[in-house]
């Protein structure tokens, strides 16, 4: 039964890797032929730039495919020594192109940290981001990092509108939308499970810890030392 199970697992894995893949040709050969019309009037133009927005969110909800399907890989990480205080700098900087908000940065302790660079930014960066959808210009968002007890914790914290508790249970799971909240997502409800997927890769979690009306602070926690490696057998009993 549990090879059956894991055979289920690895063919939906494959598909959605393949189907993801597949989709990206017909995507970029659109978007190419758009890219050619040029002299268009403007109720032409103003099409065009519809159908450019959805091919852009098409895209992007590919790419998340794609990631979350690799993120089963035992590849998946491709694992660096980190200075966590440089490289909370660096994140830092990069938040605050996001959105025009009240950016601040806390940071606890220093270290080294073995992770993937790349996919730890990308982790980040989401939550940063999800932080400005939900939030409202020059509204405080904090990026904090605290290193203790060989473990580093990132954290997000913002004075948005909050997740009812509810939904909390809920929100990590894939193409998972708040309800009832005022603003309209643009990602494709499948950030905060890749954000999930990258914490689990590098033998981590995230948390979350949020009251309506006075915000939410999501927190990435991950060992200091390189992450164990995963067997497909633990992966599916979960």
């Amino acid at each position: 039964m549990m090879n059956r199970l894991q055979d289920a697992f690895t063919s939906q894995r494959d598909f959605i890797n393949d189907a993801g893949h597949e989709l990206r040709t017909p995507i970029t050969i659109i978007q190419g032929h758009i890219d050619l019309l040029d002299d268009a009037s403007p109720e032409v133009a103003e099409t065009i730039a519809i159908v450019q927005d959805e091919l852009d969110r098409m895209g992007r909800l590919v790419n998340d495919m794609i990631l979350l399907a690799k993120s089963e890989q035992p590849d998946f990480l491709r694992l660096e020594t980190i200075n966590i205080a440089v490289f909370a700098e660096e994140l830092f900087h990069k938040a605050q192109t996001l959105a025009d908000r009240d950016w601040k940065l806390r940071q606890h302790g220093q270290g080294v940290l073995v992770a993937d660079r790349q996919r730890l930014t990308g982790a980040l960066l989401n939550l940063l981001n999800n932080a400005a959808q939900h939030t409202q210009p020059h509204d405080l968002i904090e990026l904090g990092v605290a290193v203790q007890q060989q473990q580093v914790r990132f954290w997000v914290r913002d004075r948005g509108e909050g997740i009812p508790l509810t939904e909390q249970n809920r929100i990590f799971e894939r193409f998972a939308r708040v309800a009832h909240t005022r603003r309209r997502s643009e990602g494709s409800g499948l950030g905060l499970a890749i954000v999930q997927a990258i914490a689990e890769a590098h033998s981590g979690r995230i948390e979350l810890g949020s009251k309506p009306g006075h915000g939410s602070t999501f927190t990435l926690v991950l060992p200091l030392d390189p992450p164990q490696e995963r067997s497909h057998a633990a992966h599916f009993n979960r």
